[in-house]
């Protein structure tokens, strides 16, 4: 456990950005120039608990302690890093990830795409509509659902992950799944990536499946298990507690010579979280960028919404979809997990224009 965390912080965008990155007087955020900053907030913790945190300008960084200066330099080395490129996929502008949920009792879209026509529909629509992944999953992970046998789980996808692959050679194709033979039998079929809610906690056998492949996979944060994750979760301090578990399992994963550029980290909004919890993540989600990782949110159409808006909730939540999703951009955060491909890509072009004009 860590006793000093480092956040970027007071951020500038577009041209002022580069000139501000230029003459020294910002950093530039993950390599990417349109996107600086000159602050960093530290936050110190101790027995578990957090102590305080302190706000920096970037030229006044050396007159820390040294004990303190020594972390914050390896953090700001792989915060201002770029982050290299998987499977052709690029980071320096934000990617949205398409959500196919082939189950009958997923949270949002349960029962809506369990015929192949109309998954392969969907499949289409969120392509044409700016997705440059698409994440299936056969198995419901929603707060109180059951675990299901992987062999009914892979059938649930198997025959639309096959026909994707045959259609959608330039779209990279996401599993969702917390189970090794679903892993290995997606693998075999020509899955891209594997995207494990768990945290590589639900299934031993997981991790040897992803790293003898070589393939990328997205390191989810889910407290507990899917049917109590939501029973009064607590945490010392969430934000603190859930950057600890990435880097224990980064240091696994690098212990075991897996390469740290295939891993995307998703803090796992709403899995095991109340408001509380998910609304201090997002605000000060950027921290999570001192771990050295592409960072991706999945806020899409969450419970939080709701708590945050009461009387004005809507069945899709497109408008607090999005509220997060841009703040997120704002952050530098490069992978968006959504729904409503098309309607979140629209304000993400939007907000990325007015961010960048100068």
């Amino acid at each position: 456990m860590r006793k000093y965390y480092t956040r970027p912080c007071n951020f500038y965008y577009g041209s002022y950005a580069k000139k501000l990155i230029k003459n020294k007087k910002a950093l530039p955020l993950v390599g990417n120039n349109d996107v600086g900053f000159d602050q960093i907030e530290i936050f110190i913790r101790k027995k578990k608990k957090i102590i305080k945190s302190n706000f920096y300008s970037i030229n006044k960084i050396n007159n820390l302690k040294k004990s303190i200066l020594t972390i914050v330099k390896k953090d700001l080395k792989k915060i201002t890093s770029k982050r290299k490129n998987i499977l052709g996929l690029k980071f320096n502008k934000p990617g949205i990830i398409g959500i196919l949920n082939i189950t009958p009792d997923s949270f949002s879209d349960g029962g809506l795409y369990l015929k192949e026509s109309k998954a392969y529909k969907q499949v289409k629509t969120m392509i044409n509509g700016g997705a440059t992944i698409i994440d299936i999953g056969g198995e419901s992970t929603r707060p109180g659902s059951k675990t299901i046998k992987d062999t009914n789980e892979w059938n649930r996808v198997k025959s639309i992950i096959i026909k994707f692959k045959k259609k959608f050679k330039k779209t990279l194709l996401s599993l969702d799944t917390r189970k090794a033979f679903v892993m290995e039998q997606g693998i075999k079929n020509g899955v891209d990536i594997i995207n494990d809610v768990s945290g590589l906690n639900f299934d031993n056998k997981s991790f040897k499946i992803i790293h003898s492949n070589k393939i990328p996979f997205i390191l989810n944060h889910m407290k507990d298990s899917s049917s109590v994750m939501q029973n009064n979760p607590t945490y010392d301090d969430v934000l603190l507690d859930i950057y600890d578990f990435f880097e224990e399992k980064i240091k696994f994963c690098l212990k075991n010579k897996y390469k740290i550029k295939n891993i995307i980290i998703d803090p796992g909004i709403g899995f095991g979280k109340n408001l509380e919890h998910n609304l201090r993540i997002m605000s000060k989600i950027s921290m999570f960028h001192s771990l050295g990782c592409p960072i991706l949110i999945g806020t899409s159409r969450k419970r939080f919404i709701e708590h945050i808006v009461t009387k004005f909730d809507t069945k899709d939540r497109t408008g607090g979809t999005l509220a997060s999703v841009l703040y997120g951009l704002s952050q530098g955060v490069q992978l968006f997990r959504v729904h409503n491909v098309k309607e979140i890509n629209q304000g993400i072009l939007v907000f990325n224009k007015i961010l960048n004009t100068n």
